[in-house]
């Protein structure tokens, strides 16, 4: 079985989340209610900032992009985990994961980028309020979102680039429920250790420092707005902060680590694929009264809110 560039593997077999049948239809079920809880909620977020004119401002325009790019990220390996609940054998084909391995590394370095033009929307706010509406203004905002995800493209297509002329001609069995990259390089008959290190420094380094170039940056605004009483903009920075947080934690434990499986691999790949990414939107509705406020007039129109 020939696949081009001596690569005798044409499929890859996930191994799942559990190989008990209890288990994985526990999992079924609470994934089910999770999507149709939380999907339909972010589909809500940007139908809510697109309706109402009195959030016209860039971080809502911002926050729909990032709830946009939530969507798109959930929509990479859970359809496919799902569908794989109902299947004996769960195989991927070499295409297809080398598919779902660029869309996972595009889409997630994309969020990467758009969280550090949100970041340098805050600054201008906060710090320099007198140039903020001429500066951020609506060019600036579209600038950045393509920036964004142009990022995320070219962090992800050096993915596929190093992992594509890999020969893979014997063990096929991934132990997780999507193509993980650092288990495939593992998979290659071949030294890959060199390959490992350019790979931790486009992912691994990449993300750590964006990460800590983030919470400095959030930590210097939070203290900024702070001290001259802008309880609104501090609370926005702390909403920030935690976000911060959300995403990159599972991101540094899995590409901040040496090229090994790990017992809470599996469990922090859930979060960090499924999980964390649709709620992020969510974090930043609760704690802000205006686009709940906006939520209840778009649902009160449409007849599918009662409330006062």
């Amino acid at each position: 079985m020939e696949h081009g560039n001596s690569t005798e593997v044409t499929e890859f077999v996930l191994l799942g989340l559990s190989q008990t049948w209890e288990v994985q239809l526990f999992l079924l079920g609470l994934f089910l209610l999770f999507y149709s809880l939380i999907l339909p909620a972010n589909v809500l977020i940007i139908l809510t900032i697109h309706k109402d004119p009195r959030l016209g401002s860039p971080m809502y325009f911002f926050l729909a992009n990032l709830a946009f790019l939530d969507i798109c990220y959930c929509s990479v390996t859970p359809p496919r985990m799902l569908a794989d609940f109902f299947s004996r054998r769960k195989a991927i084909s070499y295409g297809a994961c080398l598919a779902q391995l660029f869309f996972l590394h595009f889409l997630g370095g994309a969020e990467i980028f758009l969280l550090i033009g949100m970041a340098f929307d805050r600054y201008m706010a906060i710090c320099k309020p007198l140039h903020y509406a001429t500066v951020v203004n609506r060019g600036v905002c579209w600038a950045l979102v393509v920036a964004a995800w142009a990022g995320g493209f070219m962090h992800s297509i050096i993915q596929v680039a190093l992992i594509v002329p890999l020969p893979f001609c014997g063990p096929n069995k991934l132990d997780n429920f999507f193509c993980d990259i650092t288990q495939l390089i593992k998979l290659a008959c071949t030294d890959t250790y060199i390959l490992e290190l350019i790979m931790f420094f486009n992912s691994s380094l990449a993300t750590f420092m964006c990460f800590l170039l983030l919470l400095i940056s959030y930590g210097a605004l939070l203290r900024a707005s702070s001290s001259h009483g802008k309880s609104k903009a501090a609370s926005t920075c702390v909403t920030h902060i935690i976000i911060v947080f959300v995403m990159f934690s599972p991101a540094i434990y899995v590409y901040c680590q040496p090229f090994r499986i790990f017992p809470m691999d599996k469990v922090v790949a859930v979060f960090h694929t499924v999980i964390f990414p649709l709620v992020n939107p969510m974090v930043y509705t609760l704690r802000n009264r205006m686009i709940l406020s906006a939520m209840k007039r778009l649902l009160d129109r449409s007849g599918l809110w009662k409330g006062k």
